[in-house]
């Protein structure tokens, strides 16, 4: 099975059309953004104003949550109010748990966002063995359950997204195929099936998760899949990684996971999930869609090189294989820690302050380094690292005209696996650097992440930022989200949405304020049980909204401190932490 047409060159998945009220996508339409409301659904007014405001910076989709019937027949009224101001934004209604909730919201809206893990399964953590007679009864009783919805939006002419979430999964799929890649494509196929078999075929799927090693391979999984069962079932695909959170991390951990899937020509409708005001996502969104600037066969690679088999598996991570070399010191293979390159004239305006840069350390200077700089297209270049039988550093030398990411899993095919790769954000800096520090940030991201998460690369060299600090926070940073070396506190905090029954910025910042002196602690902040504990996923540590001023304590997936007081809830935190041996007093 295969995700893409090409590995080696940008040529964008070709999808059927969804019509979404007035808006298109798939096809040859252009990629579309869209964000989600942060005010309660019952106060039409805020919802209104809180729309246009998105409309006003980009926004094409507004989506809306829905979590009872209630809230879903105040649809009505928030689209009227929209309508009388002359904006006619398609409307989403994001719906967990109640399926009545979701027939109510296709009355009113252009699309309802379901997911098959709480639509109409129990998610209770049970373990549990299904023969396949009761598990094929537990399908016929899904059936039963969607069919109105898909019944109401087929009469109505309303799309739909079959949206799954790592760690959301149903029990059933849970104890059938665990909480993985697998298990988040084969629960979205179910719900897609059927249909399918109701002659319903205005849907979009995603595959969510806030590890972009796992949303990733997820999505690489579907698409492959749905390449694999037919040319009919080419369906628009929706890319989010959820739970982002804020700030450069949050952007960082958008970009590689949506920024690499965009590169390899997959995707027709983006949201970037940010723990901010949801305006704040739509430059990011449309930076990301921009950044592509690739057109097809744009760098395509001529016809012996553009099939090369990769050396790497497709669906799962699994770091490449280089053997140990020393290098100023700093051991490189891959059973160690990805090495941070940076120029001389770096490492030079920094000397002076590196005690005080804590993590954020220069390890190997580029000027420095033997290294080897190949064109991975030509053959005499690539036979020289053929001979050698000792490990040799390798990149890819500038100004060749191949995107990095191509470039890179070229010469990750072609050359002897046991020597070490150091990888680069662009291979044009003269052209490249631009002033705009989240451009950078976000173009270094896509290339840099996506490669690690492909396990190529021992080194990592960013150039796009020229600011030495700036630099070196980014790609210790883009390490981090990657999931390749973590040196810091690990946060997944959900954006706000309706749903949300505390401030979720105030919250976050104090929590950070708290424990973000915890290398390697992975704390999750959710706004509300939709969120929490399922979406947590692997978090160690969970503060979940559980009704309004009160917050209930996970460690992992398990409740164990319900009803806190919001004014008690960090303090109590910091506590069960202490409790589980995982705190440290800051210096």
């Amino acid at each position: 099975m295969t995700y893409c047409e090409n590995l080696y060159h940008y040529q964008r998945r070709l999808s059927r059309e969804v019509i979404i009220g007035s808006l298109k996508m798939g096809g040859a339409h252009p990629i579309r953004v869209q964000s989600m409301l942060t005010s309660d659904t019952m106060n039409t007014q805020a919802c209104v104003q809180e729309a246009l405001g998105l409309v006003k910076v980009g926004c094409e989709l507004v989506r809306i949550t829905a979590p009872t019937v209630k809230d879903a027949a105040n649809l009505k009224n928030i689209k009227a109010g929209l309508r009388a101001a002359g904006c006619e934004v398609p409307l989403v209604a994001d719906i967990h748990f109640k399926p009545e909730a979701a027939v109510e919201a296709a009355l009113w809206v252009e699309k309802v966002r379901i997911n098959p893990g709480n639509f109409a399964d129990s998610k209770k953590f049970n373990v549990r063995e299904y023969s396949d007679q009761e598990y094929a009864a537990e399908l016929e009783r899904i059936r039963e359950r969607f069919t109105p919805l898909v019944q109401r939006c087929q009469d109505r002419g309303v799309a739909m997204r079959i949206g799954t979430n790592h760690g959301s999964l149903s029990d059933r799929i849970m104890n059938r195929f665990g909480d993985t890649p697998l298990g988040m494509v084969e629960s979205a196929l179910e719900f897609a099936q059927i249909a399918r078999d109701l002659g319903f075929h205005q849907f979009v799927f995603s595959m969510k998760a806030s590890n972009p090693k796992v949303m990733i391979a997820a999505y690489r999984l579907l698409v492959a899949r749905l390449n694999k069962m037919g040319e009919d079932w080419n369906y628009p695909i929706h890319l989010g990684v959820t739970e982002a959170g804020d700030g450069e991390d949050g952007r960082i951990k958008s970009a590689i996971g949506i920024g690499s899937l965009l590169a390899d020509g997959i995707g027709d409708t983006i949201r970037v999930s940010l723990t901010e005001d949801s305006e704040h996502e739509i430059p990011v969104a449309k930076a990301l869609i921009e950044g592509l600037k690739m057109e097809d066969g744009s760098w395509k690679l001529e016809e012996s090189r553009s099939h090369v088999v990769p050396t790497w598996p497709l669906f799962e991570y699994q770091r490449r294989a280089s053997k140990k070399m020393i290098v100023e010191s700093c051991e490189l293979s891959g059973t160690e820690t990805v090495r941070v390159v940076v120029p001389r004239s770096s490492y030079q305006a920094v000397a002076h302050k590196l005690e005080q840069m804590g993590e954020y350390q220069p390890e190997l200077i580029f000027e420095k380094l033997s290294l080897r700089e190949i064109d991975p297209r030509s053959e005499e270049e690539v036979a020289t690292l053929q001979e050698k039988n000792n490990p040799q550093l390798v990149t890819v030398r500038d100004g060749i005209e191949l995107d990095p990411i191509a470039a890179f899993r070229l010469l990750a095919a072609r050359i002897p696996v046991h020597h070490p790769i150091l990888l680069k954000d662009t291979l044009h800096p003269e052209k490249e650097v631009t002033n705009e520090f989240v451009r950078n940030l976000l173009a270094a991201s896509t290339v840099i992440g996506s490669l690690l998460c492909d396990g190529i690369g021992d080194a990592i060299f960013i150039r796009r930022e020229t600011a030495p600090g700036a630099s070196l926070r980014l790609a210790y940073n883009i390490l981090q989200a990657a999931g390749v070396r973590i040196f810091k506190t690990d946060y997944v905090a959900c954006p706000s949405c309706g749903r949300t029954l505390f401030n979720l910025q105030e919250t976050t910042a104090r929590i950070k304020a708290a424990t973000g002196h915890l290398k390697g602690v992975r704390i999750a902040i959710m706004g509300c049980i939709v969120n929490g504990p399922g979406e947590m996923a692997d978090a160690d540590f969970g503060y979940v909204g559980g009704a309004p001023g009160k917050i209930n304590l996970y460690v992992g997936k398990k409740a164990v401190k319900f009803n806190i007081p919001q004014e008690e809830a960090v303090e109590r935190l910091v506590g069960l932490i202490r409790e589980h041996g995982k705190w440290v007093d800051s210096c």
